[in-house]
């Protein structure tokens, strides 16, 4: 199994390095570190939604999606405001600037990525969408928390965790 876990992390990070390469990054003259883009991602998926939320989806502790959020609402790409409803909960979205070059860098990579899918045999289409549900479930799998660590000793890692979809994605179907 261990073989395969580590073809599968080789596979994925292959192909989004490729992509970089290709495409580059999203908004690259502000120079933001991985995680930024990742919570960047999800608020471009999900406008309006909140820090906890935003830290449960990414596998983050609540006070480290903060500190990212004050790290983006300094570079203006990032947009903080209180909920009418509830004075209590701040809603996060993207500044019209950060959504228009995200989404533009979205289309470069899903375009580019479509090319090489169009020129799979049909058959390999379908199994990789078939195996779309498993990597799913194998990155929901995922603890949290090494095994033994306390959780308010050191902030875990990244994880991919299913997006709170609240908007349409393109027909490709792919989700930075």
């Amino acid at each position: 199994m261990a073989g395969l876990a580590d073809d599968l992390y080789d596979v994925i990070g292959l192909l989004r390095r490729r992509s970089r390469r290709l495409v580059g990054a999203p908004l690259p003259e502000l120079a933001l570190s991985g995680a930024q883009l990742e919570l960047l991602r999800v608020v471009r998926r999900n406008p309006g939604i909140t820090v906890a939320e935003s830290a449960r989806v990414l596998g983050l502790a609540a006070n480290t999606v903060s500190t990212l959020v004050g790290q983006l609402l300094v570079l203006e790409v990032l947009v903080r405001e209180r909920d009418s409803s509830d004075r209590r909960v701040a809603r996060l979205d993207l500044t019209p600037s950060a959504r228009a070059g995200l989404e533009q860098w979205r289309d470069r990579r899903a375009q580019s990525t479509a090319v090489a899918l169009a020129g799979l045999p049909a058959a390999d289409r379908a199994r990789l969408a078939a195996a779309l549900p498993t990597i799913a479930r194998i990155a929901a799998d995922l603890p949290e928390e090494p095994e033994g660590t306390d959780p308010q000793a050191s902030e875990p890692a990244v994880t991919v965790a299913a997006p709170l979809d609240r908007q349409d994605e393109s027909a490709a179907g792919e989700r930075p």
